[in-house]
C-alpha cells in the first residue's frame, strides 16, 4: 500500500480533527461579510497603536470596488497590489474581490523590470502602490503594461494623526472618501473561481503565477483554524508578509473566517514585533525562522512580556530542534513545525499545537510536521519513479483541496509539475512508520560530491549546532577532483565568534568525510527574500 492511500498520520491527529473537511462551499468575501454581519465593530487589524474594525473595512472596500467598477473593472479582471503590510492591502483586495477580480500579490522589493513581468504576465489592469514604491519603480514601466489604472496610497495613511501627503495618479484615501457609501457590484463568484495570483521567487527561471482559488484558501483558512484552535479571541502577530501565502492565508483569510484580529506594523522589524506583541497580548504567529532569530537576538527580547503567543509556527525553511528549545526558553512557548508552499496555499503538513515533534536520528532534522486534513502525500524515488517505502528517501508530492490548479497561463509547466493531480514539490524528505514528516532539502540543491549525495539541509543542522552561528546556507560549488564540493556560507550571532576553520573542525568532527564542507565562509549577514527564506542561488552565484 503507498504512503498516500494508508494515511498513517491521521492516528496521530488531536482530538477532534477529522481526516478530511469539507468542500468550500463559499468565498474567502463570502466568509468575511459572515464576519462583519455577526459583529461590525469587532477589531479586525491593530495597526500600530490604531485600531480599524471589520465594519471600516468592509465600508472602506465598498467604496473602493464601486470606484474601481466605474473606472471599469470587473470580474475576471487582475488587480495588483504592490503594498507592505498596511490595511490597504486588506481593503483592496476586497475591493478586487468585490468587482470580482482577481488580486495580484506583488513582492514589494521588486524592481523595474521583476514588476514589469509581473505586470504584463498577470495581465493586471489595476495597479494599486505605496507612493515610495510608484515613484521608485512603478512609474517608469507602467506604460508598457496592460495597467489602465493607478491608486497609490502612503505608509500612514490609516494611523492616527497621519500628514496629509499628495499622491501620484488616484489616491486611496481620496477614492474611498468620494465613492463612500456606494453600493459596490455584487457579480456572481464561487469557491473555484481565482481569488489571487502569487509568484515565485524564480528559483529556476522566469517566477510562475500560482493560482489560488477561494475553495484553496478558504479550505486551508478553515485547517489553521481548527488545527491552532483559532477563535475571535486569538490575536494574530503578521511578521510574515501580506503578500506571501502564509500572510495570505494564516493572516487574512483566517481572520475573515474566525474574526481573529490582525497586528499590522508595515514591514518586519524586531523591535515592533516584541512591542506589539506585548501590546495587543498576541496569541498566534506564523513567520520564517529567520524573524524568530531576529527576535531572539534583539536586545530588548527579555524586556517584553510575550507570554500570551502560545501559538507560535514557522514555516519557509525547517525549524531546528534547538531554535524551537531557545524561543521556549525565551516565551514560555516552543515553535511548532509548519510545511507548505504557495501552490499548496500554505500548510499541506503540520506539527499538532502543544506537540513535540520527533528528531530524525540520522540528521538531527525536527519533522515539518503531519499532512494535513484532506492531503495525499506520496514519495516518489526520482531514479524510479516508485513509491518510497518507510524511511526511504525521495520527492515529496501532494495532493489536495488546498493545491492550485495550476499555474497562470502556463501549461508546460503545469504538465511538468503535476502527475494525476499530485503536485511535484522539488523537495526531497521522508516519512517514518507513524506518518511523521521530515524534508531533506530542495532536490535541485543536492551536492553531488565524488558521487555521494549531500543534501546541504543536514550540514546546515549540523552548524546550527555550533553555539555561534545565527545562520547557515550550504552550496555545492565545482571541484577538479570531487566534482562538487561543500561549501558553508554562515552569519554568527551578536557578540559570538568562531572562525571558518573552527567551523569546518566542528562539522568535520561529527559528519561524514565526504559530507563537512571544505570550505566556510562568515557573512554579516546571509541574503533573503522579503519572505525570510535564505537565497543560495545568490551564494551559489
Amino acid at each position: 500500500m503507498t504512503t498516500a492511500k494508508a494515511r498513517p498520520w491521521t492516528r496521530l491527529y488531536p482530538p477532534g480533527i477529522p481526516a478530511d473537511l469539507p468542500a468550500p462551499t463559499g468565498t474567502v468575501l463570502d466568509a468575511f461579510r459572515a464576519t462583519v454581519t455577526a459583529d461590525p465593530e469587532a477589531p479586525a487589524i491593530h495597526f500600530f497603536d490604531t485600531t480599524l474594525s471589520f465594519g471600516r473595512l468592509d465600508r472602506d472596500s465598498d467604496a473602493l470596488a464601486a470606484a474601481l467598477a466605474q473606472r471599469g473593472v470587473g470580474p475576471g479582471d487582475r488587480v495588483a497590489v504592490y503594498l507592505q503590510n498596511d490595511p490597504q492591502f486588506q481593503i483592496a483586495q476586497l475591493a478586487a474581490w468585490k468587482c470580482g477580480a482577481t488580486m495580484v500579490s506583488v513582492n514589494p522589493m521588486l524592481k523595474e523590470q521583476e514588476l514589469e513581468y509581473i505586470l504584463n504576465d498577470s495581465g493586471a489592469v489595476v495597479l494599486v502602490a505605496l507612493d515610495e514604491l510608484y515613484e521608485s519603480v512603478a512609474r517608469s514601466v507602467v506604460g508598457s503594461t496592460p495597467v489602465k489604472v493607478v491608486v497609490t496610497t502612503g505608509a500612514d495613511d490609516y494611523r492616527d494623526g497621519a500628514a496629509p501627503r499628495i499622491a501620484s495618479g488616484d489616491d486611496f484615501l481620496a477614492l474611498v472618501r468620494s465613492w463612500d457609501g456606494t453600493p459596490p457590484p455584487s457579480p456572481a463568484r464561487g469557491p473555484e473561481d481565482v481569488a489571487c495570483i502569487g509568484y515565485t521567487s524564480g528559483t529556476s527561471g522566469r517566477p510562475k503565477g500560482v493560482i489560488n482559488t477561494h475553495a484553496n484558501l478558504v479550505y486551508n483558512a478553515e485547517v489553521y483554524r481548527q488545527w491552532m484552535g483559532i477563535t475571535a479571541a486569538d490575536v494574530f502577530l503578521c511578521g510574515a508578509p501580506l503578500f506571501h501565502i502564509t500572510g495570505l492565508v494564516a493572516g487574512i483569510a483566517l481572520s475573515y473566517q474566525s474574526g481573529m484580529p490582525l497586528v499590522l506594523f508595515h514591514r518586519f522589524d524586531a523591535g515592533e514585533f516584541l512591542r506589539l506583541a506585548e501590546r495587543w497580548r498576541a496569541t498566534f504567529t506564523v513567520m520564517a525562522i529567520t524573524a524568530f532569530y531576529a527576535v531572539m537576538n534583539h536586545p530588548d527580547a527579555r524586556s517584553h512580556d510575550l507570554s500570551a503567543l502560545a501559538k507560535v509556527y514557522s514555516g519557509g525553511a525547517p525549524v531546528t530542534p534547538m531554535a524551537s528549545a531557545a524561543w521556549a526558553e525565551l516565551t514560555g512557548h516552543p515553535i511548532h513545525n509548519i510545511y507548505g508552499l504557495t501552490e499548496t496555499a500554505s500548510p499541506s503538513h503540520a506539527v499538532p499545537l502543544g506537540v513535540a515533534a520527533p528528531v530524525d536520528e540520522a540528521s538531527g532534522a525536527l519533522s515539518v510536521g503531519l499532512p494535513v486534513p484532506g492531503t495525499d502525500v506520496r514519495i516518489v524515488v526520482p531514479e524510479t519513479g516508485a513509491d518510497g517505502g518507510v524511511g526511504e528517501v525521495g520527492e515529496v508530492w501532494i495532493k489536495g483541496p488546498m493545491v492550485t490548479p495550476g499555474y497562470w497561463h502556463k501549461p508546460e509547466a503545469n504538465a511538468e509539475s503535476f502527475t494525476d493531480g499530485y503536485l511535484h514539490t522539488g523537495d526531497v524528505g521522508k516519512m517514518d512508520e507513524q506518518g511523521w514528516f521530515f524534508i531533506v532539502d530542495r532536490l535541485k540543491d543536492m551536492i553531488n560530491a565524488s558521487g555521494y549525495k549531500v543534501w546541504p539541509r543536514e550540514v546546515e543542522d549540523f552548524l546550527y549546532q555550533h553555539p555561534a552561528v545565527r545562520e547557515a546556507a550550504v552550496v555545492g560549488v565545482p571541484d577538479e577532483y570531487r566534482g562538487e564540493t561543500v561549501k558553508a556560507f554562515v552569519s554568527l550571532k551578536a557578540g559570538a565568534s568562531a572562525t571558518a576553520d573552527e567551523l569546518v573542525a566542528f562539522c568535520k568532527e561529527r559528519m561524514a568525510a565526504y559530507k563537512y564542507p571544505r570550505v566556510v565562509e562568515v557573512l554579516d549577514e546571509l541574503p533573503k527574500t522579503a519572505s525570510g527564506k535564505i537565497l543560495r542561488r545568490e551564494l551559489r552565484a
